[in-house]
């Protein structure tokens, strides 16, 4: 039976992981450590529930929303405003092929933002979920989702300019 859910969970774990980290790398504006040790922390989370995984109807979207809470958790902590400096994450590794120069002024205008306007972003355009799972991924109303997206759009724009075809034409 323990070696059944272990291997169970292994198999969840090497599926999702690609998954959570590029959203965790977005969360964390490009800083893949920081990435990593959210996607660390979210695979500990679930492996302590994998015995009652069978109560969860859908494991990878639970998953996606323990990464969204440890994400802001982290946010809340004192530590979570230092910053490392130095060399910038290598745009290759990344999934997609695309402006680099594009992709890093979009990653950090998503780390100018407040964590929670960049956890509403991400999982509404990135992930392409509902309003409703949204807010329940954040522990929020539906209401609070749709003002706070139309809020960080707002600031998202005024960060990059009011010609966004003119950024993606760099």
């Amino acid at each position: 039976m323990r070696q059944g859910r272990r291997d169970g969970f292994r198999e969840f774990a090497a599926g999702r992981s690609g998954h959570l980290y590029r959203s965790a790398c977005l969360l964390a504006s490009g800083d893949t450590h920081l990435a990593e040790d959210l996607v660390q922390e979210t695979l500990g989370r679930m492996y302590l529930l994998w015995g009652r995984i069978s109560r969860i109807d859908n494991p990878a979207a639970y998953a996606q929303t323990v990464l969204v809470r440890a994400f802001l958790t982290h946010q809340r902590r004192r530590s979570a405003g230092e910053r490392p400096v130095g060399e910038l994450p290598d745009p290759g590794a990344a999934a997609g092929a695309g402006d680099p120069a594009l992709r890093l002024t979009l990653l950090e205008a998503l780390g100018r933002l407040a964590p929670k306007d960049r956890a509403v972003l991400v999982l509404r355009y990135w992930e392409d979920r509902s309003v409703e799972e949204t807010a329940d991924a954040m522990n929020v109303s539906s209401a609070a989702v749709r003002t706070r997206t139309s809020r960080a759009l707002g600031r998202l724009r005024e960060q990059l300019g009011g010609d966004l075809a003119a950024l993606a034409e760099l």
